[in-house]
């Protein structure tokens, strides 16, 4: 608890070359990554099929893959869906089968497995399955839903989650030079710049599958770290009106120890929530708790060791902090 009723007192910026050497090599990294690797992008890009399965045992979806592979059927993704009895089935666009066909090819490999097929059931009711003994009860395996994304649409969700990201970097940039002074704004979007990159990166490297909600968590996680650099920019700007002696590179670090505790709270607390969410959210969040989990870590970092050290390096100045005086402000306006 001392640590907190203290200001530190850490040399951050005189740390900066290292940091951006760190950070370089993981930029690099990263971009190589990507370049090579790619990203593993979900059926919201390149467009498949989406198909939910309620089983009514549970069931392990390793068994699942192997009966799909038996039946011709090798690119699926199998995942739980919830529980260990819900299963989500992804399938890449076949141009030779359509959508119910590829949704009745996988389910009826599925029931086969098991020695049903699929019998007449009441409209809106649980499927009726005919068992090898010619016995009709309801299906061990329920069809609750099949949703299909076209290769078109996915093309324009690309882009469109593209043009996202360029659009709030380009918004940001603006805000911040307004707000504060244009280095801040140069250093602001260089911290965002370097957040994206290093988490696209650790998702090409890991081939983890990037979707929309990964692209939400991304947009998220521009926020955050744009919500946690401001407040270190906002107290270097005091700092600079109020500490009459001392050099740049001083001011900013009193700043940076100043804003410490807040920044280290607010990351615990975050982090918390959501390694809450990877742990118990499920699979359908994973991948979004994932994107947050390396953003908000990822962010911390660059609001104290990329987007401080850029602005210094760019040459801010007391002069720059300073209020602009309006002319025939200063003197005696009595005759």
């Amino acid at each position: 608890m001392q640590f907190f009723k203290n200001v530190t007192n850490i040399d951050f910026l005189g740390r900066q070359k290292n940091t951006f050497v760190f950070s370089i090599v993981l930029i690099v990294c990263s971009i190589a990554s990507l370049g090579v690797r790619g990203l593993n992008l979900g059926i919201d890009f390149t467009g498949g099929t989406l198909v939910e399965l309620a089983y009514e045992r549970s069931v392990n979806p390793s068994d699942i893959r192997t009966t799909l592979s038996n039946a011709g059927i090798e690119d699926g993704v199998v995942q739980y869906f919830g529980t260990s009895k819900d299963i989500l089935i992804r399938l890449p666009v076949d141009p030779e089968q359509a959508t119910a066909e590829q949704s009745s090819t996988v389910v009826g490999a599925l029931r086969d497995e098991v020695g049903e097929q699929l019998a007449e059931s009441p409209e809106g009711g649980l499927q009726q399955c005919v068992s090898p003994a010619g016995a009709v009860s309801d299906c061990h395996i329920q069809m609750r839903r099949v949703e299909f994304v076209g290769p078109q649409v996915g093309g324009e969700l690309t882009e469109k989650g593209g043009l996202a990201m360029l659009y709030a970097l380009i918004g940001i940039l603006i805000y911040v030079a307004i707000r504060f002074e244009w280095r801040f704004a140069v250093g602001s979007v260089v911290a965002l710049i370097h957040d994206v990159l290093i988490t696209l990166g650790i998702f090409s490297f890991l081939a983890i599958e990037f979707s929309l909600p990964v692209l939400a968590a991304i947009l998220a996680v521009i926020g955050y770290s744009l919500n946690d650099t401001i407040v270190v920019f906002d107290r270097i700007r005091e700092n600079f009106r109020k500490m009459r002696k001392g050099q740049a590179v001083e001011i900013m670090n009193r700043s940076i120890n100043q804003t410490l505790p807040r920044t280290i709270l607010t990351s615990l607390t975050t982090l918390l929530v959501v390694v809450t969410l990877i742990v118990a959210g499920g699979e359908i969040i994973k991948g979004f708790a994932i994107a947050l989990l390396i953003g908000v870590i990822v962010g911390t970092y660059s609001s104290i060791f990329v987007a401080s050290p850029t602005v210094l390096f760019l040459g801010i100045s007391r002069e720059d902090m300073l209020p602009v005086s309006k002319e025939g402000a200063e003197g005696d306006p009595t005759p």
